[in-house]
C-alpha cells in the first residue's frame, strides 16, 4: 500500500525486452539501500516489483529493473515513456506508518489526458497551479469534488468537475502547491501528455455497493435495475453524503 506521497523522483534509463513483456531500467539514487528484489516500488503511480540489475559483475546499488505485463502495458502509460523521463517513486507505507496522503493501491485504472497546468500568478516561483487532466467517463463516477484521486502516483484532490465533453470524457481540475509541482515530475509535463489515474479505493467500494443493490427480483425488478444502472452512469452520484449515509 502507498499514500501518493511522492518519495522522491527517479530517472526511466532504458526500456527492453525482458521475462514481461517489456523492461524498464531506472535510475533512483535516493532509494539506494532501501529496497531489496521482489520489493513493491511505485513507478508514476504503478505498483512495480523491483529487480535486480541483470549485470551481476557490476553493483548498481541506485539503480532497478522492472518489469510490465501486458496488462500494465495496456492500462497504464508506462510503455510510452522515453528514455530520460522523470518518474515519480514512492516506496510501500509501513504498518502503523501516518496516512498523509490517502490509500493507494498502485492498481492504475486507466490513463487520462493533461489539458493544462497552469501558475495562479505570473510570478513562477512560489506560486501555485491549477491541472486540469480529461479521464475517461468510466472512471468519473468514482470522482467527487473534493475527493481525493491519484494522477501519476500523486495523491490529489479533486477542485472541481466539469460537465462531461461531447466524447463522454470528463474533465477535472486540481489544485498543485509549490512543493509538489517542484518535487515531483510535474514541472516535466506538457499539455496532451499522458498521465496514470487511479480513482479512491473507498469509491471503487460504494460503487460496487450501489451495483450490488441492482440485483432484485419481483414485477418491478426491471424498473429498479434500470434507475439504479442510470445512477451508477452519472457523474455526481458519489457525494459526501451518499458515503455518509452508507457507513463509509
Amino acid at each position: 500500500m502507498f499514500t501518493g506521497l511522492i518519495e522522491t523522483t527517479g530517472t526511466l534509463l532504458a526500456t527492453k525486452s525482458g521475462e514481461g513483456a517489456m523492461r524498464l531500467v531506472v535510475a533512483a539514487p535516493q532509494l539506494a539501500g532501501r529496497w531489496k528484489i521482489g520489493d513493491s516500488i511505485a513507478v508514476n503511480g504503478v505498483c512495480l516489483t523491483a529487480l535486480d540489475m541483470e549485470d551481476a559483475t557490476e553493483a548498481h546499488p541506485g539503480r532497478f529493473a522492472a518489469d510490465l505485463a501486458e496488462e500494465t502495458i495496456e492500462r497504464t502509460s508506462l510503455s510510452n515513456l522515453q528514455p530520460g523521463a522523470l518518474l515519480n517513486l514512492e516506496l510501500p507505507t509501513p504498518a502503523g506508518s501516518p496516512l498523509g496522503g490517502h490509500v493507494v493501491q498502485g492498481h492504475v485504472d486507466g490513463t487520462g489526458k493533461l489539458i493544462s497546468l497552469v501558475p495562479l500568478r505570473q510570478e513562477l516561483d512560489g506560486t501555485d497551479w491549477r491541472m486540469t487532466v480529461e479521464i475517461p467517463a468510466t472512471l468519473a463516477a468514482q470522482v467527487i469534488p473534493q475527493g481525493s484521486i491519484t494522477i501519476d502516483g500523486i495523491s490529489l484532490t479533486v477542485a472541481k468537475i466539469h460537465q462531461p465533453e461531447a466524447t463522454g470524457s470528463v474533465r477535472i481540475e486540481v489544485a498543485i502547491i509549490p512543493h509538489t509541482y517542484k518535487s515531483t515530475n510535474l514541472h516535466t509535463k506538457m499539455a496532451g501528455e499522458t498521465v496514470n489515474i487511479e480513482t479512491d479505493v473507498l469509491s471503487k467500494y460504494a460503487a460496487q455497493r450501489l451495483a450490488a443493490g441492482s440485483a432484485v427480483s419481483g414485477p418491478n425488478a426491471e424498473a429498479v435495475v434500470a434507475a439504479a444502472e442510470s445512477r451508477a452512469a452519472a457523474t455526481n452520484w458519489l457525494t459526501a453524503e451518499y458515503l455518509l449515509e452508507n457507513g463509509y
